[in-house]
């Protein structure tokens, strides 16, 4: 019976799981299982204390509000961040812009170099002639 811990201290009152402490009036009261929370006419939210008298249930219900929500957050940005990876390996998986752009490039300069050496080769050879050491 926790009417008899009335009076007492809190740690003595919840001591039994099915107690609640109001710090507000010093009463030890049975927790009302039907419902989730405290009715006020029983304990103001601010004074009621359930398994550790330095946790009221104001305290509490903010206390998991934020923490579900964080896990809410969390779970969204993970779900965003597991969209974009697999959006970007099948994009990844077909010809990247860049890499044809690179490749259009190389060709270019190889070509380019080609010509060099050709015109660097057709000049020499042209000197060689002119001294006759062909």
């Amino acid at each position: 019976d926790c009417h008899q811990y009335t009076n007492r201290s809190c740690e003595e009152c919840l001591k039994n799981v099915t107690c609640l402490w109001c710090a507000s009036s010093g009463r030890c009261v049975e927790y009302p299982i039907r419902r989730v929370l405290p009715p006020a006419d029983l304990c103001e939210l601010r004074s009621a204390r359930w398994g550790v008298c330095w946790v009221n249930f104001e305290a509490l219900i903010i206390a998991m509000a934020v923490v579900g929500g964080m896990i809410l957050i969390m779970f969204g940005v993970c779900c965003c961040c597991c969209c974009k990876r697999k959006s970007k390996k099948q994009v990844s998986e077909g010809p990247d812009k860049n890499d044809e752009r690179e490749a259009r490039e190389r060709e270019k300069r190889r070509v380019w170099q080609e010509q060099r050496r050709a015109e660097m080769k057709s000049r020499h050879d042209e000197i060689r002639r002119k001294y006759g050491t062909v």
